[in-house]
């Protein structure tokens, strides 16, 4: 559950497509002439996987809603093949299953759960036709905590059995699944670390959240804690790491973010080929604040991709209403990444 600069909610602390351009002389020959005798030497290529890039640039054109100060869409490194964005568009449910507070991942029962994020996902393949929705499971795998804990770092680790069961409860729907870290007081580099065989598996990708990240020694939930770009690139190192050592397609780092000061120094966060950055708006409020910190925050302060995050209960109380997927794909630029709490 956040606590954004839109409204605030009391901290729930716990216990506890692509083309593949085939090398066009893999069946080369090249002969030279000895007396009546001919000798071929075959020179074998291996196929070379590439992106079309043309297709790509289309489509983050088509993203930023045709932008024209320059800032979207992104300059970055074309991805590696297979990259998830912008060819699909992530609809996530948020949560812990120790939780019913955190998020709808973990609120409702998980055959509820699956049918309502289909249902979701189902929306906004309507709303954009021109983008594959794909659902995923965003689970916190570290919680911020208001005691110190035995290690005196006011996080607390999910059992893997946790992690475990959110991967299964993915496999019947395919859908992606997100580890998210609220890292207290320890580090985006030691937190990371310790999935790094969950973050090897191809379908499993990363979530990072400053508002936990207490550098001066408060208790998590006191105060809203940020990120450097320093931190972040840790976390970008991990994982493009990752990749490479395994062979894998790139990996999606989402961030969220919904005040100033939650990220320092944006420009300095690195993009690489391994790695797609969503910078996700957080945060809960009426539709006319929730749009204001997403041009604040998002469109103002680019990074790579953009992300936002909708609120079932939060963002439906007094008078307002949650956005609809019809309304967010007319902004600038279009969310690629759609998180649910």
């Amino acid at each position: 559950m956040k606590k954004s600069a839109i409204a605030l909610l009391a901290l729930p602390l716990l216990l506890m497509t692509i083309s593949c351009e085939k090398g066009k002389a893999a069946d080369g020959v090249t002969a030279t002439e000895k007396s009546d005798t001919v000798k071929t030497v075959i020179k074998e290529k291996t196929p070379t996987l590439t992106i079309d890039t043309v297709d790509f640039n289309k489509r983050m054109i088509a993203l930023s809603n045709n932008d024209t100060t320059g800032r979207w869409p992104v300059k970055a490194p074309y991805p590696l093949p297979g990259a998830l964005l912008p060819y699909n568009r992530i609809i996530a449910y948020y949560g812990n299953l120790y939780s019913t507070r955190m998020g709808i991942l973990g609120e409702l029962p998980r055959k509820e759960m699956l049918a309502k994020l289909q249902g979701e996902v189902a929306k906004w393949q309507a709303a954009d036709s021109t983008v594959k929705a794909i659902p995923a499971l965003h689970y916190i795998a570290v919680t911020a905590q208001g005691a110190p804990g035995k290690n005196n770092m006011h996080r607390l680790r999910m059992p893997f059995k946790q992690i475990d069961t959110v991967i299964s409860w993915a496999k019947p729907i395919n859908a992606l699944v997100f580890l998210d870290i609220q890292v207290g007081h320890s580090t985006v580099k030691s937190e990371v670390a310790e999935l790094e065989k969950y973050l090897s598996m191809p379908n499993v990708h990363l979530g990072i959240d400053p508002e936990f990240s207490m550098k001066n020694g408060e208790r998590p939930g006191s105060k809203i804690g940020h990120f450097t770009a320093a931190d972040i690139n840790d976390a970008i190192t991990i994982l493009a790491d990752i990749v490479r050592k395994n062979k894998l397609t790139p990996k999606v780092l989402v961030i969220h973010r919904f005040t100033q000061g939650m990220v320092k120094n944006y420009k300095d966060i690195k993009t690489v080929p391994e790695v797609q950055i969503v910078m996700d708006m957080d945060g809960f409020g009426s539709k006319v604040l929730k749009k204001d910190s997403y041009v604040s925050y998002i469109y103002r302060e680019p990074v790579q991709f953009a992300g936002f995050k909708l609120f079932y209960k939060n963002d439906n109380k007094n008078d307002w209403k949650m956005y609809s997927p019809e309304e967010l794909v007319k902004f600038t630029p279009k969310p690629i990444y759609i998180q649910y709490q």
